[in-house]
């Protein structure tokens, strides 16, 4: 029996299987569902004595463009403070901007994540619900970048990307790890781009994303009838990514039993489907990534120690964005510039007191909480240019205790001062230089030990003294 005081979402779907799914997930945050298979009974539904005690609504954008907009202002004019969510597929930006033009309060890609959905729904009924740029939009710009296109300048930031890249050319496994919207993604694909695989697929999978139960499936493939409902043979990730690389995000949720076929993938090359006889070579790199520490997981016995070690061979760690806003005018500028490259989307400047308000908040959601502030600004800015006026919801969630203010001290470069006002020890210093360096020049040690000053051989034997020998393998 539902509970009296849960929330009613309407999905809209044409499709059973997805409705039941989408319910499923709801439901475990105390949502009921009602379903409506299309417009006319989305309105139905609305004028119904259930309808007005609805607390969202979620659209599964699979038709016609142009219908699913009409429904949408259909519903917003009718229940103007109703939130309406929409769910489209990768790569429908087109259609995703006009929905929120039309009233949409937010939007997301599928596939989707159980969490990501569950929290853009609790955002859009919360006491915020203004709070737009504070959603988890799951929305992305789409084009890939090479390791010269990303952005940031941070000595941390360049280290890491400089690891990332010597690493690109080699055939060993990679672990980024970083908090949920650093660009894990955005280093894996740079990685791949960089690689001599570059023309071969980079297949992505989600462990987030699926149910356990799928997961195996959705990685190895299955024959037909290797369990109930496998009426037909499926190719599974790994092999999709033969000759390429496979990407795996939250690599920490990923089941035991698949823990340990992916093991046996890394140890001798050969992945065997479920309900196959016999396993089959393929040519596989790696790269995996996680927002949780994996010696923890290993620690309380959720990740395989064995797994753990042949992951980790190169770690890349990505720092938050809270840790370098120097970086954040260079990424404002340059994301504006990709979202301007959307459909729907015009070109916009921002202004310094605009980018001196994004440099000074904690941004718990990092780069991609970034994007999606600027995302919705440029959304409804009538003017040339950003202003600090069109990120009123920023400061309103500081004022809240959603996040804190930062003061930013430092330009981009080497921080030469302690938090308490003192100079920095000329180890420290010099060893960030060196990172510095290292980064700026995309890992040619030959060239950042020609503009350093110094020797090959001098520039290796102070990477050891000041341990950072790993940027340099």
């Amino acid at each position: 029996m539902a509970k009296a005081n849960a929330k009613l979402l309407m999905l809209v779907d044409e499709e059973p299987a997805q409705r039941r799914l989408v319910a499923a997930i709801a439901a475990r945050a105390g949502w009921r569902t009602v379903a409506a298979d299309g417009r006319t009974e989305a309105e139905l539904q609305l004028a119904s004595s259930q309808g007005l005690l609805l607390d969202a609504v979620l659209i599964d954008h699979h038709g016609p463009g142009e219908e699913t907009i009409e429904l949408i202002e259909t519903l917003n004019a009718r229940r103007p403070a109703l939130p309406l969510l929409l769910l489209t597929v990768h790569g429908s930006t087109e259609t995703a901007v006009r929905a929120m033009r039309a009233g949409a309060t937010d939007y997301l890609v599928k596939p989707i994540a159980p969490d990501r959905l569950l929290a853009a729904l609790d955002a859009a009924v919360s006491a915020r619900a203004n709070v737009g740029e504070l959603r988890p939009l799951a929305e992305k710009i789409t084009a890939p970048l090479g390791f010269d296109e990303i952005v940031g300048a941070t000595p941390r930031f360049r280290a890491a990307l400089a690891i990332a890249a010597k690493a690109a050319r080699a055939r060993v496994p990679i672990l980024i790890e970083g908090e949920s919207g650093t660009g894990k993604e955005l280093v894996a694909e740079a990685v791949h781009a960089a690689s001599g695989r570059a023309r071969k697929p980079f297949v992505a999978l989600n462990c987030s994303a699926y149910p356990q139960g799928q997961i195996c499936s959705d990685l190895f493939g299955h024959e037909r009838g290797a369990f109930t409902g496998a009426f037909d043979r499926k190719v599974g990730r790994i092999t999709q990514a033969d000759g390429g690389t496979l990407f795996i995000e939250n690599v920490s949720d990923l089941p035991l039993d698949a823990q340990a076929g992916l093991l046996r993938l890394l140890e001798d090359g050969t992945v065997q489907p479920l309900g196959a006889r016999v396993s089959h070579d393929v040519d596989v790199r790696l790269v995996a990534a996680t927002d949780r520490p994996l010696l923890d997981e290993v620690a309380a016995g959720r990740f395989r120690e064995d797994l753990y070690y042949r992951l980790n061979v190169v770690n890349v760690a990505l720092p938050p964005l809270r840790d370098r806003p120097q970086d954040v005018p260079a990424l404002a500028r340059h994301l504006l510039a990709r979202i301007a490259a959307q459909p729907g989307m015009r070109a916009l400047g921002i202004t310094d007191e605009a980018l001196h308000v994004l440099m000074a908040f904690d941004w718990p959601g990092n780069v991609r909480q970034l994007q999606n502030a600027l995302f919705r600004a440029a959304l409804v800015c009538e003017g040339e240019a950003l202003t600090s006026a069109d990120f009123p919801q920023v400061a309103l969630a500081a004022q809240d205790g959603g996040a804190r203010f930062v003061v930013p001290t430092e330009t981009a470069g080497v921080t030469l001062f302690e938090p308490d006002g003192h100079i920095r020890n000329l180890e420290e210093i010099e060893a960030d230089v060196i990172r510095l360096a290292i980064g700026h020049y995309r890992g040619r040690m030959t060239e950042v030990a020609r503009r350093l000053g110094i020797g090959r051989s001098t520039l290796y034997r102070k990477l050891a003294e000041l341990g950072i020998g790993e940027v340099a393998a």
